[in-house]
């Protein structure tokens, strides 16, 4: 029973090696972006974020002026 307990921890913990091996090679295949490609695209992000915030501010508005006429 202690051998097939020991095979199955061994087995166990080769599964878990390659697991992580598997993710090291693929996350090697990643193209990381550069610093600067990095704030581009959190200032797109940013720019975008708050451009529907302010539409959505302004239809809300519209809606309750509207809203508030009608009641």
């Amino acid at each position: 029973m202690a051998t097939k307990a020991v095979a199955s921890q061994a087995a166990w913990t080769e599964r878990l090696r390659r697991f992580f091996h598997g993710v090291w090679v693929e996350l090697k295949k990643v193209h990381w972006p550069t610093r600067r490609e990095l704030v581009t695209y959190t200032l797109v992000v940013v720019v975008s974020v708050a451009t529907v915030g302010a539409f959505i501010w302004l239809l809300d508005s519209v809606f309750s002026v509207l809203l508030e006429l009608v009641i």
